[in-house]
């Protein structure tokens, strides 16, 4: 049985308390405190993330269940529901945003070197979004449909180690593709795309920052062929083109070539099509980096 620390205290040591205190000093986040400073409130919705707890309720409960150890495990106020959910409306966000990008930039060179399932010497990225349904009721702000509310979370996804560099929560109703406008392309790293991020006004910016992207293209992007290379059809790929934007919109704003692979997945019998800028690597590569971001 343990008779030391707890889990929690022992996780928490690894988190930089200086450099949170650097955050809450930038916005001002120690003015007007009553009851809950600004660490407290981190460290309870870091306890109600990793214990998996589902409303503020939930959180007081467990906690208040272990309040003989709170003041062990980091705590030095008392948790309530009404005191957490006023620190959740009134305590600037941007606080714990940039807590959160400090605490990337200690993670990810700890992972430079995790397998990624593809053997790429370069930065690969994988960027998707989700949608966060929300009760209509409670969030009238986040109206997405009619009866339905939400919110979008945008995450751009390093693979070395799958941590979050890059991530955007927006209206239910803002499309993907609007975040292109929010990363800046990071020269020699692949982007991995879904479908929903074909705007090729918005690639070219890929392609003029010296950066890769590999895109899953739909069936209405009209393109023309130019050249042809050979396939070894056994491994799924079907054909392997150089082709060309024939849309005269499409074309104005993409004036450069691009490749077309054609790939055959033979567990779903899906025939999947992916538009990429790079003419360097071969053309499984590409196709197992979609499918391992995927």
């Amino acid at each position: 049985m343990n008779s030391g620390r707890t889990v929690f205290s022992q996780l928490i040591e690894f988190l930089p308390r200086q450099e949170f205190q650097k955050c809450v000093a930038r916005y001002g986040g120690g003015r007007y405190l009553k009851n809950l400073s600004c660490w407290d409130q981190y460290l309870a919705m870091a306890f109600a993330q990793l214990t998996y707890r589902e409303s503020l309720r939930d959180i007081e409960a467990c906690l208040r269940s272990t309040s003989g150890k709170l003041y062990h495990m980091g705590f030095r106020s008392r948790i309530a529901r009404s005191t957490l959910a006023d620190a959740n409306e009134t305590h600037d966000w941007r606080i714990f945003a940039d807590f959160a990008q400090h605490l990337i930039g200690v993670a990810r060179p700890l992972h430079g070197e995790d397998p990624m399932g593809v053997e790429l010497h370069h930065s690969l990225y994988a960027l998707d979004s989700t949608t966060i349904d929300l009760c209509l009721a409670l969030f009238p702000w986040a109206k997405f449909r009619q009866h339905k509310g939400a919110v979008k979370m945008h995450t751009l996804l390093d693979l070395h180690g799958n941590i979050p560099t890059f991530i955007s929560i927006t209206d239910g109703r803002v499309h993907d593709v609007n975040v292109l406008d929010e990363i800046i392309p990071e020269a020699g790293a692949f982007y991995v795309m879904d479908r929903g991020y074909v705007d090729f006004e918005r690639l070219y910016r890929f392609t003029l920052s010296s950066a890769f992207f590999v895109v899953r293209t739909k069936s209405n992007v009209l393109l023309q062929r130019r050249y042809s290379r050979p396939v070894d059809t056994t491994t799924g790929l079907r054909s392997d083109h150089t082709v060309i934007l024939t849309a005269i919109n499409s074309a104005k704003v993409y004036p450069d070539p691009l490749r077309r692979v054609s790939y055959l997945d033979s567990e779903t019998n899906t025939r999947l099509r992916f538009l990429t800028n790079n003419f360097a690597l071969p053309a499984l590569s590409n196709c197992k980096k979609i499918t391992v971001a995927l």
